[in-house]
């Protein structure tokens, strides 16, 4: 899968996640799904930062990368509020929705903008070789709880 598909694969798990969160009525169910969503915002996060950021950075992407940066540390610092909230909390269903708000702005930008832009830079045996190692990456993450280094990654946006 190259490293296009994977993200937006990636973003359509994260909107479902989003959604069955929003329905879920139990708080035990509620905290389950939101740590099937934490790791998979910071295994996301991590990947793209790490690999695909650096990989397609070029003059007509270097905005949007700063931007996007930025916006990944926003999203950090509510999930870090996020982890340290039981999913009964009074505010936790008013953070889930900011963190909704903050990933759907995020996710729009890249499909809309920087996706497209990185498909005319790159091509199609690149996208594919960085997609490889992208899902290298990320299952490596998911084995364990990508969400616990949240915390220590609100500081500061990732460096490109």
């Amino acid at each position: 899968m190259d490293a296009i598909a994977l993200l937006k694969s990636q973003h359509r798990e994260v909107e479902t996640l989003f959604s069955k969160i929003e329905k879920a009525k139990d708080s035990r169910v509620k905290a389950e799904l939101f740590g099937e969503l934490a790791d998979s915002l910071a295994g996301h996060a991590t990947i793209e930062e790490n690999q695909f950021y650096p990989a397609v950075r070029a003059k007509a992407t270097e905005d949007i990368l700063l931007e996007s940066l930025e916006e990944h540390l926003g999203i950090k610092r509510v999930l870090a509020d996020l982890l340290q909230l039981d999913a009964d909390d009074e505010t936790f269903d008013a953070k889930i929705t900011v963190l909704k708000e903050q990933v759907e702005h995020h996710v729009g930008e890249e499909e809309k903008d920087l996706f497209p832009k990185v498909k005319k830079l790159d091509d199609e045996a690149e996208l594919d070789a960085l997609g490889a190692k992208m899902q290298a990456e990320f299952d490596d993450l998911e084995a364990g709880h990508p969400r616990d280094a949240v915390p220590s990654e609100t500081k500061h946006a990732a460096p490109l």
